[in-house]
């Protein structure tokens, strides 16, 4: 007997995959379109002091919002794929060593770093620790994704000097924190009443 349902195994599970944002520019149209996202956001930012912008601003250079991310392959002469420069993957592109860290930190041991509530998480203690270790503010969206890049050893020892690069990819979140944080004040109210209403049913 053919076991014809095993068919819609594979679009069951693609389904599962949650798609990006339409508009990843404006932080309303995302939490408006993704429903529980703006509470994944409120919580992580009231669990680590990170505000929202901020830790949107630094998933949407991480990974744009893709659940399953992951860092290009080199080429070999050119046009072999060949590996990875590194295991980060996920909303955040966080590295197993350093998501491993969080799990045991932040006693998430069920985290995944394609799950988004967990990834805002993720970035929410990172941004914590970046704090507590560097003296970096939580509203400083420049400094902070210098040490998320770098890692908190390397933002001491200032290993993004002389950078360029890097250096106009933060200045890049720095912009589109501010941007989500003027966009978030014109909707976060009616963000909050829907979370309220939607928690009745």
């Amino acid at each position: 007997m053919t076991r014809w349902w095993l068919l819609f195994v594979p679009l069951f599970l693609l389904g599962c995959t949650t798609s990006p944002p339409r508009n990843t520019d404006d932080l309303c149209a995302i939490f408006e379109e993704k429903d529980d996202w703006y509470e994944d956001a409120a919580e992580a930012r009231d669990a680590w002091g990170s505000p929202i912008p901020v830790m949107m601003a630094i998933l949407h250079q991480e990974s744009r919002f893709r659940a399953r991310a992951r860092p290009p392959r080199k080429k070999i002469f050119g046009f072999i794929p060949g590996p990875r420069p590194s295991d980060a993957y996920g909303y955040s592109q966080a590295k197993k060593s350093t998501w491993k860290a969080y799990e045991r930190s932040a006693g998430r041991y069920w985290a995944d770093r394609h799950d988004f509530a967990d990834a805002i998480d993720f970035v929410g203690w990172y941004n914590f620790q970046s704090h507590r270790r560097n003296g970096i503010s939580r509203q400083d969206s420049y400094r902070l994704y210098l040490a998320y890049h770098e890692g908190h050893g390397g933002y001491r020892r200032g290993s993004f000097a002389g950078k360029k690069s890097l250096l106009a990819v933060a200045r890049k979140v720095e912009r589109r924190a501010a941007s989500y944080q003027r966009q978030l004040l014109t909707c976060e109210e009616s963000l909050r009443d829907r979370g309220w209403f939607f928690g009745w049913f």
